[in-house]
C-alpha cells in the first residue's frame, strides 16, 4: 500500500483514479472491455504476488465507500424483517 501511496504522491497516478480508491477490483471490473485506469489490469487483479496464490474475488466494489469501511457492524434489518 505504501508504494501505491507514493505513486499517487509523485503524481504518477491521480488522487481520484488509482488502485487504492478503486479497490476492490471485481471480476467484472477486470473483464470489462473499457479499462480507463492509469494502471494495468494485472495490478488491479493481483496487487502483490501473495494475492496470486489465494485471490478472493469480491462480487461488489466498496459499499458506501468510507462509511462502509468504517461501519464494521451490519446495519441491515433483523432477520425477522425478512420473514414477514
Amino acid at each position: 500500500i505504501r508504494e501505491e501511496i507514493a505513486r499517487v504522491e509523485s503524481g504518477e497516478w491521480p488522487l481520484d483514479n488509482n488502485p487504492l480508491v478503486n479497490a476492490p477490483h471485481t471480476q467484472a471490473d477486470l473483464m470489462d472491455s473499457a479499462w480507463d485506469r492509469p494502471y494495468d489490469r494485472q495490478l488491479g487483479a493481483f496487487p502483490t504476488e501473495a494475492v496470486m496464490a489465494s485471490k478472493y474475488w469480491p462480487s461488489v466494489n466498496r459499499v458506501d465507500n468510507v462509511f462502509g469501511d468504517r461501519q464494521l457492524i451490519c446495519s441491515c434489518p433483523s432477520i425477522d424483517e425478512y420473514r414477514r
